[in-house]
């Protein structure tokens, strides 16, 4: 009980402040506008795309990608943007799992909303071609899920080695690339409309590495918190 408390009065310190500030969501919002713009600007300049086999693939592969630097944008700063100060308030009031489950928790309905939201946009700049656009819609909250878990994780080490957004990047990639490969299957199955009994096996990987880095997270974070 005691740790569910501490983990929901930091989730709503965290809400509070991004709702003053709103520095986090604005940022990354103008960046998947600003990117979605761009890439239907320079995809117009060739008026045989839409009509090509291929564009169903890239249409699903850029949205992914753009997702993909959204979330670093988004999470990366979530333990290099507090001052030693506020740690060390926090490692008074608090127990460190419930300090990394707050900042996962905060981060995946951050990249929840803003996955909706690029979702949106991508589609009212692009042409629609998702079969099963349900299928297609809880697969990308998934995945604003499986991002938020595993960079939540990596920002939490490379801070405690002077804030290294190289070394963020190192660690990260051996995790994450798996996570796309398994989110751009799911979903093109879902732009095919092709029935989704044959993804659950993939959604269940997912959710299995999911659970994997929120366990890792919980059994490494206090021994990162005492440096």
């Amino acid at each position: 009980m005691r740790l569910f408390n501490e983990t929901y009065n930091l989730l709503k310190k965290e809400i509070i402040l991004e709702w003053r500030s709103k520095y986090a969501f604005n940022g990354v919002l103008l960046y998947i506008v600003s990117t979605v713009f761009i890439c239907y600007i320079s995809f117009n300049l060739n008026p045989g795309f839409k009509s090509s086999q291929g564009y169903p693939i890239v249409w699903n592969i850029l949205f992914w990608i753009i997702m993909l630097f959204a979330s670093v944008n988004a999470i990366a700063k979530s333990f290099m943007q507090e001052s030693k100060a506020r740690l060390l308030y926090y490692y008074t009031i608090a127990r460190p799992q419930a300090i990394i489950l707050s900042k996962t928790i905060y981060n995946a309905m951050l990249m929840g909303l803003l996955s909706i939201l690029a979702l949106l946009v991508y589609m009212l700049f692009f042409t629609n071609t998702v079969g099963d656009l349900f299928f297609y819609f809880i697969t990308v909250l998934i995945g604003s899920i499986s991002f938020s878990t595993v960079f939540t994780m990596i920002s939490a080490i490379a801070s405690k080695a002077g804030n290294n957004g190289t070394l963020m990047a190192i660690l990260s990639f051996p995790v994450i690339i798996p996570v796309i490969l398994l989110l751009i299957k799911v979903s093109k199955a879902a732009m095919d409309g092709i029935d989704r009994g044959h993804s659950y096996g993939t959604i269940g990987v997912l959710v299995a590495i999911n659970v994997i880095v929120i366990t890792t997270s919980l059994i490494l974070f206090p021994f990162l918190w005492r440096d």
